[in-house]
């Protein structure tokens, strides 16, 4: 009995120096932290502002590698098959959970192949237009689309996005039908419905923010139940009349299975520190971003919720994404 003791104490001990060294090591490798969208979009824009603020935290290098298309389920797919050895972060979007919810065909377990670990961000679309779009008001469009259905246009950072899915919401609760056209990320999208190619877009808020402050874009109208504080002259869709809209552009950190707790506890402690702290906070607001954040629990909780979320759209709205 006494050697059985003293063995399963001794591993006890060897497996605690083996995880402690192996934390350890951890520390010193780059972090790579991929991005399912390019360079300039929403998504892109809050990944920099936190993996710059995480590796001075963490003194370690975080590097963001854009892996754009499918939705952003090319990034999603290669963090799944990567190595959980806390070398390798996702930032990703609501766009994930609405590719879980929606796609049969996805080559990786949304719920299974990755770990949520902490949520930075919830911020509104921004509905907008080119800056000599006819269309004044969410009324204008809704007037258009009734009288000529499936004439208008609208763009998406690609389908399956966050944004393509408020256009759909849109078309559903105005009872209009629009083309939907997708990009590959939110600064063509942009290019073209400034130029009058597409006729609305429900942008990203840092990249539609921009170009309206930069009288590119007129701002008819933003998706949450609230005015957003860095445009509070800008109504949002329930104030324009249409009932029970409501859409925000969450954002956060995931992490391949099998990444030790310990690892996933300091990625997600350390990003909470980071946006605690001003400058973080100062550049979100200069971007329009709305911060959120969310420990690894609440974060896991509103994952799952919004992928229950879009399955019941999904199912009323017969929307398909495979």
């Amino acid at each position: 009995m006494t050697n059985q003791f003293f063995n399963r104490v001794l591993l006890g001990i060897l497996i605690s120096l083996g995880l402690s060294f192996q934390l350890q090591a951890n520390e010193n490798k780059t972090i790579r932290a991929y991005v399912g969208y390019v360079a300039g979009s929403s998504t892109d824009i809050a990944a920099r502002i936190v993996g710059q603020a995480l590796g001075e935290e963490l003194k370690q290098n975080v590097i963001v590698e854009n892996r754009g298309g499918a939705a952003g389920n090319i990034a999603a797919d290669a963090t799944a098959k990567s190595a959980g050895d806390g070398s390798t972060i996702l930032v990703a979007q609501n766009g994930l959970a609405i590719s879980v919810a929606l796609n049969n065909a996805l080559p990786f377990n949304g719920t299974k192949d990755l770990i949520p670990i902490a949520g930075f961000a919830a911020t509104p679309h921004i509905l907008v237009v080119g800056a000599n779009s006819p269309y004044k008001n969410v009324a204008d469009i809704i007037a258009a689309a009734k009288k000529e259905p499936g004439k208008l246009t609208y763009a998406s950072s690609g389908i399956g996005n966050s944004d393509h899915m408020a256009g759909e919401m849109f078309s559903v609760l105005s009872g209009t039908s629009a083309i939907h056209v997708p990009y590959k990320g939110g600064a063509p999208a942009s290019v073209d419905t400034i130029g009058g190619q597409i006729d609305y877009y429900f942008a990203g808020m840092p990249v539609g923010l921009a170009q309206y402050k930069g009288g590119k874009m007129r701002a008819l109208a933003v998706t949450s139940k609230e005015r957003f504080s860095g445009a509070p002259e800008v109504p949002t869709m329930l104030e324009s009349g249409v009932k029970d809209y409501e859409i925000t552009l969450w954002q956060g950190i995931f992490m391949p299975a099998g990444t030790p707790v310990e690892i996933q506890k300091r990625i997600s402690e350390a990003t909470l520190k980071v946006l605690s702290q001003q400058s973080v906070k100062d550049s979100f607001t200069k971007a329009g971003i709305q911060m959120a954040p969310l420990n690894q629990e609440d974060f896991k909780k509103l994952f799952l919720t919004d992928i229950t979320r879009w399955k019941e759209i999904a199912k009323k709205s017969n929307i398909k994404l495979n």
